[in-house]
C-alpha cells in the first residue's frame, strides 16, 4: 500500500506559476508509475501528466503541453507538477495517484483506471 498527499495548490492569477507535490509513503516509490489528474466542478477526470517508475519517460495531456512539467525524486519519496502559464481553465482539484502494475521502468500509465491509489487532492484556482 501507499499513502498519498499533495500539496502546493493555492490561487494565482492568470499566467502565474504554482507547483504541486505529492508525497508517498509506504512502499518503495519507484515501484510506481505516477500520474497527476484534475477535475473541474460538472466534468470528468483528466490526466493531466503521468511519468514512468523510473522517471524517464513523460506525458502531459495537449492541454498542459509546454506549460506544465512533472518529474520525481525517487530518493524523496515525491512527485511534482510545476504548472506555468496558468489559464483560468486549469482551476481544477488536483490529485495524484500511483499505479503498482509494476510495469517497465519507462512505461507511462494513461488509463485511469489503472491507477488504484489516490492523494486527497488539492485545490488549484486561477484568476482571470
Amino acid at each position: 500500500q501507499v499513502q498519498l498527499v499533495e500539496s502546493g495548490g493555492g490561487l494565482v492569477q492568470a499566467g502565474g506559476s504554482l507547483g504541486l507535490s505529492c508525497a508517498a509513503s509506504g512502499r518503495t516509490f519507484s515501484s510506481y508509475a505516477m500520474g497527476w489528474f484534475r477535475q473541474a466542478p460538472g466534468k470528468e477526470r483528466e490526466l493531466v501528466a503521468a511519468i514512468s517508475r523510473s522517471g524517464g519517460s513523460t506525458y502531459y495531456a495537449d492541454s498542459v503541453k509546454g506549460r506544465f512539467t512533472i518529474s520525481r525524486g525517487n530518493a524523496k519519496n515525491t512527485v511534482y507538477l510545476q504548472m506555468n502559464s496558468l489559464k483560468p481553465e486549469d482551476t481544477a482539484f488536483y490529485y495524484c495517484a500511483a499505479d503498482s502494475n509494476m510495469y517497465l521502468v519507462d512505461t507511462i500509465v494513461g488509463v485511469t483506471t489503472e491507477y488504484d491509489y489516490w492523494g486527497q487532492g488539492t485545490q488549484v484556482t486561477v484568476s482571470s
